[in-house]
């Protein structure tokens, strides 16, 4: 999923408490979530418009109505079905109102939800025995074992189109296509794998594995046809924290403590009232007002004069990579070679300053990014996997100083340029293209400022902003030649990074393998092959080289040009207490507090 950043301490800070962290720039995830993105007036998204205010001894407005916190995370969702969120802020909502096998705490463990303990793992590491907790979904219907077979086996349903569903190819699949899941009665499951996974125990706790009400889904798309049909509005069925009791369509939503939650008695918010906006300025006005306890985004010119200053700001790490993303099969690739192709796209990405956007555009304390794989993530084998050696470029070095190899490469792939006497030159031919972003401050400065470092070179670059569901639905689709893109890890692991890229990954944005293969578009089956050698490789030192091998071959595609490694700023209201987080993305709102 998908955005955010602060220092190499990622590894160390699986989750922190936000009142007790300090710095961040703005992105998202599977993107990204939606957080600082997309336009829409939120003025008149009052989460509680009839709660008393008052101010603080800092002066700080505040609402006073103790039992509900009003939050924003970012505008209309695109998905509540936890099988087809790709968000981090759909995740966001799915974290509190589904609960799954496994969950985190608040210091980043990993914890039994609906499970009782963590699993039984068989010698040979690929069959998991779990035994489950009685407990019952919001109508009062029981969940069962069952449940959650069915729910896995729809992730992965052809008709159900969700972009996770290779998620789930390290489950092992029955002769009809099925997985590998068993229930021996109605509150234990057997769960076989391909292969021993270090990081099957997460995938548990992701959105894509919870649990879904079989009836309800089958209720509101008899025909198999909308898959999502059934959480489109308030009212359906879940088993988290809060269900969604009410939604004004792109402007609110309000979210009501779950009677029949499982662990209902350690719920303290009442309820969780969500403007639905991406206008970060209209964002920063209703929290100012005291009409908004927290937000994870701010006008990008006013991150300078809060980080170090109002104790109300705050940054979390997060583990995962801001970059900017390039459509192989795009026409401005046809007639050139797949080496052609490729030198064009690494021509750009050295010209792009990305000290000057971390320094001036985040600043927050993001690290410029030399990989596509981020610092502090684990190699599932006891290290870290980027090393002083996995780097692909200087991220360091300004623009201006790589003209001349960016230059070079150009005319290997085929342009020539004459000299405008001013450190800057025309191109021949022409190069013209649309950078695709949603909206949002800092978004748009970043645009902005490779725009004017491919302009040395004389390439021509429109900025064009969209909505957040169309800019995600055109990325998918691949209806872009270049677009902003960022991903936040959903699991410790460099596969999750790499995985992405698979031809028949949902995520695949890149179209990497994708569509009718051009002559420009590299050949995938051999990437494709690898990370089905990774998935299935029990020596995990083998693992970790053939994943340092994968994102070779993805950066020599230089489809993807990293710029920062994420992390994530928000602010909260000094009378509000017990909102944690993970470098995931996920938030969790129901152990908070008001005063």
């Amino acid at each position: 999923m998908k955005k955010k950043l602060v220092s190499v301490l990622l590894v160390a800070c699986m989750a922190l408490s936000l009142t007790a962290c300090g710095k961040n720039d703005s992105a998202n995830k599977n993107d990204d979530s939606a957080s600082n993105t997309q336009t829409e007036d939120s003025n008149n998204a009052d989460a509680n418009a009839d709660a008393e205010e008052g101010a603080d001894a800092e002066g700080s407005t505040t609402n006073s109505d103790t039992n509900v916190l009003n939050i924003n995370l970012a505008s209309e969702p695109d998905y509540l079905d936890p099988a087809l969120n790709s968000s981090v802020d759909g995740g966001c909502l799915a974290v509190n109102s589904f609960a799954g096998l496994y969950t985190y705490d608040k210091d980043g463990n990993l914890i039994p939800d609906l499970a009782t303990d963590m699993p039984e793992v068989s010698e040979d590491g690929k069959v998991y025995t779990v035994k489950m907790i009685e407990s019952k979904w919001s109508n009062g219907d029981d969940l069962k074992a069952s449940d959650i077979i069915y729910s896995w086996n729809r992730a992965i349903a052809e008709e159900t189109a969700a972009d996770y569903a290779y998620l789930f190819d390290i489950i092992a699949k029955k002769d009809d296509g099925t997985l590998s899941v068993e229930a021996t009665d109605d509150y234990t499951l057997v769960i076989t794998l391909t292969n021993p996974c270090p990081y099957f125990n997460d995938l548990m706790a992701f959105p894509t594995f919870f649990p879904v009400h079989q009836a309800s889904v089958e209720a509101a798309d008899p025909d198999g046809t909308v898959p999502g049909k059934w959480a489109q509005e308030a009212g359906f069925v879940c088993n988290g924290a809060y269900t969604l009791e009410s939604w004004n369509h792109n402007e609110s939503m309000v979210y009501k403590k779950n009677a029949n939650y499982h662990n209902v008695d350690s719920v303290t918010m009442e309820e969780l009232h969500f403007m639905l906006s991406a206008d970060d300025t209209a964002i920063y006005a209703a929290y100012n007002s005291g009409d908004v306890d927290y937000i994870d985004t701010v006008p990008n010119d006013e991150i300078s004069s809060l980080n170090g200053v109002n104790p109300e700001f705050g940054i979390l790490d997060n583990l995962g990579t801001y970059y900017i993303g390039f459509n192989v099969n795009d026409p401005i690739f046809d007639g050139k070679t797949v080496e052609e192709a490729a030198k064009m796209r690494q021509a750009m990405n050295l010209l792009i300053d990305r000290q000057f956007i971390v320094d001036n555009i985040g600043q927050s304390g993001q690290v410029v990014a030399d990989s596509f794989v981020p610092l502090g993530m684990a190699d599932g084998n006891g290290g870290e996997f980027k090393q002083a050696d996995t780097s692909y470029y200087d991220a360091t070095t300004t623009g201006a100083a790589m003209v001349e190899d960016a230059k070079k490469l150009m005319e290997e792939a085929g342009y020539s340029f004459t000299d405008n006497g001013d450190g800057t030159y025309k191109i021949d031919p022409a190069i013209n293209m649309t950078y695709l972003t949603n909206d949002g401050t800092g978004h748009v400065a970043i645009a902005q400022a490779v725009q004017q470092d491919l302009g040395v070179l004389g390439i021509t670059m429109e900025i064009q902003t969209q909505d957040w569901n169309v800019f995600l639905e055109n990325r998918k689709n691949g209806s872009f030649t270049i677009a902003r893109e960022g991903w936040l890890a959903d699991y410790n692991d460099p596969v999750n990074m790499l995985e992405i890229f698979t031809s028949n990954s949902g995520n695949n944005d890149m179209q990497l393998g994708k569509g009718e293969k051009s002559d420009s578009a590299p050949d995938w089956a051999e990437y494709d092959a690898l990370i089905t050698e990774i998935r299935n490789t029990a020596d995990f030192a083998k693992r970790v080289e053939l994943m340092h091998t994968a994102e070779d071959m993805l950066m020599n595609t230089w489809a993807v040009v990293p710029l920062y490694y994420y992390n994530d700023i928000y602010m909260q209201k000094p009378n509000v207490d017990g909102i944690y987080a993970t470098v995931y993305g996920m938030k969790y709102f129901m152990n908070a507090t008001k005063n």
